[in-house]
């Protein structure tokens, strides 16, 4: 008893082994360092960008809004913050514990 296989004879792709082949052949051109010269701007650094000025930098105006006061709406000047309006915006509401 002999025993046979069959096997089959391996496709070959003719446009993917010359598609291969070129890719294998091909050869990068070579870059000069001065390609670029004439392509691209010269780098140059940035300025440093200013610093910000304020438009009141006298000493004289700095000490005059220093010593301003600091109006709040609804309170007026020298008056305490009542507590009694402070607890007002927040109201609990009673759980009703009623069966059905």
């Amino acid at each position: 008893m002999r025993r046979s296989f069959a096997t089959t004879p391996a496709r070959r792709d003719l446009l993917q082994d010359l598609y291969i082949k070129e890719l294998k052949a091909y050869k990068a051109p070579a870059v000069a360092a001065d390609d670029s010269v004439g392509q691209v701007k010269p780098w140059s650094v940035p300025p440093a960008p200013l610093p910000p000025s304020l438009e009141a930098a006298t000493p004289a105006d700095l000490s005059e809004y220093d010593s301003q006061i600091v109006e709040v709406e609804g309170i007026a000047v020298g008056e305490e913050p009542s507590t009694e309006s402070l607890d007002d915006w927040f109201v609990v509401e009673p759980l009703h514990d009623e069966h059905h």
